[in-house]
């Protein structure tokens, strides 16, 4: 699902084709990595890099075609990056250059997407004191506005959008990990986190699920400084009338839908568990959901987004 209309709408950290996840493909695999300076294209390149692909950044397009052509060897899969620094770069070449790759038949090919709100771009280049290569002589804002109106066709083009507006690198490393592994069995990498309502939803939920409605230890002065973790809030919780008819409709929903997900490719799948203030009924929630998907052969990497905030 990708934007049509607006460059500065942003609103999902993870967007993809409606083929792109269940794609079956043998062909020697290419990664296009792409997007906004400032995005996450290093830390990208340097993950694919460490799955085994060979990276190269920015090769001239006219070098990128050579290297992708039908007829060049491909002792393995590679992961390229391209923005608006590459030499000869223009929107409208390298689209033409994809299509005619693509066409050829010879490379399955990926064109990866990294966004990012242009206030969190700002800041990222004001903290490391680097220059936005469109905004040399300019304030930083104009040039990644003029950056995003340039690289917006690849956008809509892309099989997968990245948003790192609130990703984390280790994060943005398991997401492209769960969808470029190149280990011959693919699987279902699962997340689940906890978080607070008040912080915002997180961007790339899957499925969210709201808990606000379980008895808040947060009124209970006892409780309050302890988190989900606490075998206390825990008991809590649980004692709460609707705690186990909840639970039983979550996991019996859960368990026919997670290998349907499997079956259909999809690589990766992140389930949000919310409440107020993210520290005592989303955490305790999410850790009983992480046990039971580890009892049931589906270990998830387990987040508590907010539970150190201050309540």
């Amino acid at each position: 699902m990708t934007r049509d209309n607006d460059p500065s709408d942003t609103g999902r950290a993870v967007e993809s084709r409606p083929d792109f996840d269940g794609e079956q493909d043998d062909r020697p695999r290419v990664v296009i990595v792409t997007g906004l300076s400032g995005a996450g294209r290093t830390t990208a390149l340097r993950a694919l890099e460490d799955l085994g692909y060979e990276a190269v950044d920015n090769p001239p397009l006219a070098l990128l075609a050579g290297l992708l052509h039908a007829d060049a060897p491909a002792p393995r899969p590679m992961v390229i990056g391209i923005d608006v620094r590459t030499r000869d770069f223009a929107t409208p070449t390298s689209l033409a250059l994809l299509d005619r790759i693509a066409s050829e038949g010879g490379r399955r090919i990926t064109l990866l997407f990294l966004d990012c709100e242009d206030e969190v771009l700002g800041r990222r280049f004001t903290e490391t004191r680097r220059r936005h290569p469109l905004a040399v002589d300019r304030p930083v804002l104009d040039g990644i506005r003029r950056e995003r109106e340039i690289v917006w066709p690849l956008r809509r083009r892309a099989d997968l959008v990245l948003d790192t507006t609130a990703l984390p690198p280790a994060e943005l490393k398991r997401i492209l990990e769960g969808h470029f592994a190149l280990n011959a069995a693919p699987r279902l990498a699962i997340s689940v986190m906890s978080f607070s309502y008040r912080q915002g939803l997180p961007r790339e939920a899957d499925l969210v699920i709201d808990v606000r409605f379980l008895d808040n230890p947060h009124y209970d002065p006892v409780l309050r400084p302890l988190t989900g973790r606490d075998p206390a809030v825990g008991a809590r919780v649980a004692a709460d009338p609707d705690f186990a008819a909840f639970f039983d409709g979550l996991t019996g929903w859960l368990a026919p839908l997670l290998p349907r997900y499997a079956h259909e490719g999809k690589s990766y799948l992140t389930i949000a568990i919310g409440c107020t203030g993210g520290k005592h009924r989303s955490v305790y929630c999410a850790e009983r959901l992480s046990a039971w998907l580890a009892a049931t052969g589906m270990p998830a990497r387990l987040h508590h987004r907010d539970v150190d905030r201050a309540s």
